[in-house]
């Protein structure tokens, strides 16, 4: 299980799974339950590039960045490219 600290936004800690290339246990604290419950569910067993290309850049209100936005720099940053 990997761990991610997140910056910006109210989930504070995002933890995961790449099996294979492909995401799996995507598990937020804090945050909009339903909201990041939901992208946890959708994201289940999709490839990472995939999740990176579908999720890459969303904002939340006057924010930088999202929960979702999040998760796409801690899978980059599992997978070496940096955040």
């Amino acid at each position: 299980m990997k761990t991610y600290r997140t910056n910006g936004v109210c989930s504070s800690l995002i933890q995961y799974e790449i099996n294979n290339g492909f995401v799996t246990n995507v598990k937020f604290e804090n945050g909009c339950p339903g909201n990041l419950q939901a992208i946890s569910s959708l994201v289940e067993g999709m490839p990472v590039e995939e999740v990176i290309k579908r999720l890459q850049g969303i904002r939340c209100g006057h924010k930088s960045t999202s929960c979702a936005d999040q998760l796409v720099q801690a899978l980059k940053s599992h997978n070496g490219e940096g955040s």
